[in-house]
């Protein structure tokens, strides 16, 4: 009995690392410098605790369920790097994000450690009021903050977490531009073609790429990742 249910325990989690889709593509800072007509190689998605049926590929879009609360995570694992990341959410007060330098593995809460880059449709403020007092609004554009036991130093604080100086995004049905550059613990986010926020002096500086579900759905588009030294 205690065979098979080993069996069954290490079948679940082989299925839990399953490859998913090939989406986006990974590209070195040196092949763009040459100046050739170089193509990149494709990201390679892996099922870390949703559901099959939580992600599907369509066209040029990644479409996410929003359920159940989860991830997938890049194949690979990063260190210095630039991710460029389109993204709307489709339902108002919708809550997702991507996080950088993570292990990939869940926590009590179903969510990884490492760095999370937030993504919060406009409404999320409306929706989620605290003693008839609405949150900031820095909540939905690209708060930063460390997760999981990560450490960071914020650029802007808002208590541990580091929010944007300026409200730059779109909200439900409108794409987003995120481009997240990760260096040597450090990190600059540009929204919508400004950078607005950043944090400093993460404790935990490599690791994978991690696509979050969290409840509500949401599409990715262009995603490239652009290794540096």
């Amino acid at each position: 009995m205690l065979f098979i249910t080993g069996l069954i325990l290490l079948s679940g989690a082989i299925s839990a690392q399953e490859s998913l889709f090939r989406f986006g593509e990974e590209i070195g800072l040196q092949q763009i410098i040459s100046g050739k007509n170089v193509e990149g190689v494709a990201v390679n998605w892996i099922q870390v605790n949703t559901e099959a049926e939580t992600w599907m590929v369509k066209g040029n879009e990644i479409i996410c369920s929003g359920h159940p609360i989860g991830v997938i995570r890049s194949e690979k694992r990063y260190e210095n790097f630039l991710l460029h990341i389109e993204w709307k959410h489709m339902e108002p007060g919708g809550n997702s994000g991507t996080f950088v330098w993570s292990n990939a593995e869940p926590g009590d809460n179903l969510l990884p450690n490492g760095v999370e880059v937030q993504m919060l449709e406009l409404d999320w403020v409306n929706l989620n009021t605290r003693d008839g007092k609405t949150p900031p609004l820095a909540y939905v554009h690209g708060e930063i903050f460390g997760v999981g036991g990560v450490e960071t130093v914020p650029d802007n604080p808002r208590g541990s977490r580091s929010k944007s100086v300026e409200n730059r995004c779109k909200g439900k049905g409108e794409w987003n531009t995120y481009d997240v550059v990760c260096v040597d613990g450090t990190i600059k986010l540009s929204v919508n073609g400004k950078f607005v926020n950043g944090i400093s002096k993460a404790t935990q500086k490599a690791g994978f790429i991690c696509l979050e579900s969290e409840g509500a759905e949401i599409h990715f588009r262009n995603i490239r990742i652009i290794q540096l030294p």
